[in-house]
């Protein structure tokens, strides 16, 4: 019920922000302006008359024609403010109509009424394909907290890190895991992987990792790919080739770095 309450308050404030400028009068500064030199030029002529400045029948024709202004633009001035109120209460029936529909249809759509408040501990008991990142991150982060030795949950913790854009973090968390659980290729992959969205390139140290995956499993083709982009990287396009068709040899059709290494291949040979 509360959150009804709020949901009514709020409503009815954006409504009041759009209907308070709406309610005021219009000021037409400019046309009362111009109503006041007609009035002005009257007053002139009928003093000028009175001076003997013009003569009666003379006053009286430039008295007809700025009297037939007067009321023209009078009449004008009262036309822009119907207009003008008219405009007003359409939108203000638009806004007191359209803007809590407009809010009742969002939140039917994309929030979920029926269900009560989730506290954190409650969203953090969620199945794990059920939670966003940050819950992901925050469970895992939890569990490493009372287990700061849990390898597994580092190696958990490591791509959720660098799927959040927290590379620094991911690389950190790759560190514990293999010190944790040991080394081996599909781990030494991911570790230089990670370095090498951190610098941008296949740095020195991302080169070692990718050298110790081929070391613990020479059919490695992730890390045979790697291997070949650091030489390409490094002007020694001989030894990238040999990589890349390494990969091409050993790999079956459905293999993810086949087709990557196929497409380094045909580059390097139009570079010739």
């Amino acid at each position: 019920m509360l959150f009804w309450t709020l949901l009514t308050l709020m409503t009815a404030a954006a409504v009041l922000a759009v209907l308070w400028p709406l309610s005021r009068e219009p000021r037409l500064a400019g046309d009362a302006a111009g109503l006041a030199v007609y009035r002005d030029q009257l007053a002139e002529i009928g003093r000028d008359e009175k001076r003997g400045l013009l003569p009666e029948a003379e006053a009286e024709a430039v008295k007809l024609e700025v009297s037939r202004r007067l009321l023209a633009a009078a009449s004008e001035e009262k036309a822009d403010v119907t207009s003008s109120a008219g405009r007003r209460r359409v939108a203000s029936l638009v806004a007191l109509a359209g803007i809590p529909v407009l809010a009742l249809s969002l939140y039917l759509s994309l929030g979920a009424p029926e269900f009560p408040d989730a506290p954190l501990a409650a969203r953090l008991s969620l199945p794990v394909e059920r939670q966003d990142i940050g819950i992901l991150i925050g469970r895992l982060e939890e569990r490493i907290e009372k287990e700061p030795e849990n390898g597994k949950g580092w190696e958990l913790l490591a791509p959720i890190y660098l799927r959040a854009g927290r590379t620094s973090d991911a690389i950190a968390a790759q560190e514990n895991a293999i010190r944790l659980l040991g080394s081996t290729a599909e781990r030494e992959v991911a570790y230089g992987e990670m370095l090498r969205i951190a610098h941008g390139s296949i740095s020195a140290e991302a080169k070692a990792a990718f050298e110790r995956a081929i070391a613990l499993d020479g059919n490695s083709a992730a890390a045979l790919f790697y291997l070949g982009l650091a030489a390409e990287q490094s002007g020694d396009r001989e030894s990238a080739r040999k990589y890349w068709t390494r990969i091409v040899e050993i790999a079956d059709a459905r293999d993810q770095w086949r087709i990557p290494a196929q497409r380094r291949l045909m580059l390097l040979e139009k570079k010739q």
